[in-house]
């Protein structure tokens, strides 16, 4: 089910410092809280919500947000994909990745699908809305967790202390 703020029908005065973001969540109790969230501050609209990941590029041709809030595992068309397609309709738009999980595979896709940031679902509102303004600005957002996964991940197993020599090695 996707919900849409603001219809084409409805003009009205936008002021030009307002961030436009559509949520996309497979989850209607997360959609609910994160437009809880952003009702707090007046700098924010919420102008559309999506189940999945082809509601979501429906309502972003229709809602055109500058910020996309971006769950990554959903039914049907993942995040990195819903990400990559968002950014080849409009390479402008800041994708803001919103997860549970924190692993290092996923935030490196998330990130080289073009995504801008990667929080934690568990980050306050206050997060979550600075995130949203350091997107708008181009300017990155990770979650120290995240972060820390994805350093993990790019170092690969450690090395052993030790070397064999080749002797050793044969008979081993």
């Amino acid at each position: 089910m996707s919900l849409c703020f603001g219809g084409e029908g409805e003009k009205r005065m936008r002021d030009s410092q307002v961030i436009r973001v559509l949520v996309v969540d497979d989850h209607a109790v997360v959609r609910s809280g994160l437009r809880l969230f952003l009702l707090g501050f007046d700098d924010i609209e919420l102008v559309g919500e999506a189940a999945n990941g082809e509601e979501a590029l429906r309502l972003f041709k229709s809602q055109t947000p500058q910020v996309v809030l971006m769950d990554m595992m959903m039914p049907g068309m993942n995040g990195v994909e819903v990400t990559q397609r968002l950014l080849a309709i409009d390479p402008n738009v800041r994708v803001l990745v919103l997860s549970s999980f924190q692993e290092g595979d996923l935030v490196q896709q998330a990130l080289q699908a073009g995504a801008i940031g990667y929080l934690l679902k568990d980050a306050t509102g206050d997060e979550l809305a600075n995130a949203i303004r350091k997107a708008v600005q181009g300017k990155p957002s990770l979650a120290p967790e995240a972060a820390g996964a994805l350093v993990r991940s790019t170092h690969g197993a450690p090395r052993p202390a030790y070397s064999l020599t080749a002797r050793q090695i044969e008979v081993l």
